[in-house]
């Protein structure tokens, strides 16, 4: 028979064999850590990554990946060849997240990567304006690309040596609006009054079609719900199953409505395996007024972190207030979905500078529409838009290495 141990020795025994679990389990987690961020070389594995949030660094050595003769510019958004002011001072910040390293996209390995892959933008002019700074790039790795508008694609390109088409679906409220003449007491139609009827659970036909072709979509709403685009004279008027809302709806709750439509008809039209990303606003800059008020972007140089509160808080009530307001919004309805927030609104916050201004490339631009401080400069701050999703593509087709 064994013998007993001593009675007063059995606390230290307990001691003992905890502190040895502890210790154990500490060298376990410590040593899974080292070598998962040792084996791992994409950056939005590295620990606390967020490539959401940074700062903007001044690098002299940065340029452009593409210029003025790329084919598909649209003119108000080259800069270059309009002659925008400080354009190689503007492309020459770089975008610096938190923790980890953006690395910037290599077309010539992007592509490959992507092959026998399609990728559409489907929303407003600004993923237009994220488009044409997509194309452009890609081409570095294939002039043979050509121009492509297919499957209701108001715009794209088609890569040949990739097999791989890249596309802007325009659907500015994504669901389906037409408007609708005022009839007369004898049936006569008014052209001029009447209001925009809009189908908050049928998507618009220029992307309703698409699912199963796109591997990769980035969807964006928020830049036409506002009384600019629909005044009073002209509203939104809402219908669902082919029925007004009543009560009728405001252009915010009208919104509301639309996302929740739209989301539910994405999460159940197109395949699970399908990456999909939605792009949060891009913050206007316009100082002094708004678009229509002689509102001006003459900037030379980024906000400060500490400005843009003042720019974009809602509480502040200023002309650049909505693009918080409706993120609010589109993210809480995100919410509990495979769909993923890419959120470029904060480090586009800074970029007061980089927008065309007065150089739209026509001489009476200005004079109609104002000063564009909506859109952005090509190339410039939608090329960093273009790092930061293909890096999350090349996460979610499980990439290796860097791109």
């Amino acid at each position: 028979m064994s013998p007993k141990l001593p009675s007063h020795l059995f606390p230290w025994l307990i001691l003992l064999t905890f502190a040895s679990l502890c210790f154990f389990y500490s060298f376990l987690s410590l040593n899974t850590f080292s070598s998962s961020s040792s084996s791992s070389s994409s950056p939005t594995s590295y620990y606390n990554c967020n490539l959401f949030r940074g700062q903007w660094v001044l690098d002299p050595d940065r340029t452009p990946l593409y210029d003025q003769t790329c084919p598909f510019h649209r003119n108000a958004w080259n800069c270059l060849r309009n002659d925008r002011q400080n354009m190689s001072f503007i492309n020459s910040w770089k975008w610096v997240p938190h923790n980890c390293h953006l690395p910037r996209i290599d077309p010539f390995r992007f592509l490959p990567l992507v092959r026998n892959r399609n990728i559409a933008f489907v929303g407003d002019s600004l993923n237009e304006n994220f488009l044409v700074s997509f194309l452009c790039i890609l081409r570095v790795a294939d002039h043979g690309a050509k121009r492509w508008k297919k499957k209701g694609a108001w715009r794209g390109a088609y890569f040949p040596n990739f097999n791989v088409t890249v596309a802007y679906h325009r659907a500015v409220l994504l669901s389906k609006y037409q408007w609708q003449p005022k009839q007369s007491e004898a049936g006569i139609q008014d052209g001029s009054e009447g209001f925009y009827r809009v189908d908050v659970d049928v998507p618009a036909d220029e992307w309703a079609k698409i699912a199963g072709f796109y591997d990769v979509l980035v969807f964006n709403t928020g830049h036409w719900w506002n009384n600019d685009k629909f005044p009073k004279e002209k509203p939104l008027v809402f219908y669902k199953a082919g029925q007004p809302i009543i009560p009728p709806l405001g252009v915010l709750d009208g919104l509301k409505v639309v996302l929740t439509h739209m989301i539910t008809y994405i999460q159940k039209e197109f395949p699970g395996k399908t990456l999909k990303f939605w792009r949060l606003q891009s913050p206007r800059h316009f100082y002094g007024g708004d678009w229509n008020q002689n509102g001006s972007c003459l900037f030379n140089t980024p906000l400060e972190e500490n400005e843009l509160d003042l720019w974009f808080e809602p509480r502040n009530n200023g002309v650049n207030k909505e693009a918080r307001r409706l993120n609010f919004v589109i993210e809480e309805a995100l919410q509990r979905t495979d769909i993923q927030v890419l959120d470029l609104s904060h480090l586009s916050e800074f970029r007061a500078d980089a927008h065309p201004a007065i150089w739209l490339g026509r001489k009476d631009a200005v004079a109609i529409w104002g000063q564009d401080c909506m859109h952005w400069c090509l190339p410039g701050v939608p090329d960093t838009w273009v790092d930061i999703l293909s890096q999350l593509i090349h996460d979610g087709f499980g990439g290796t290495g860097k791109l």
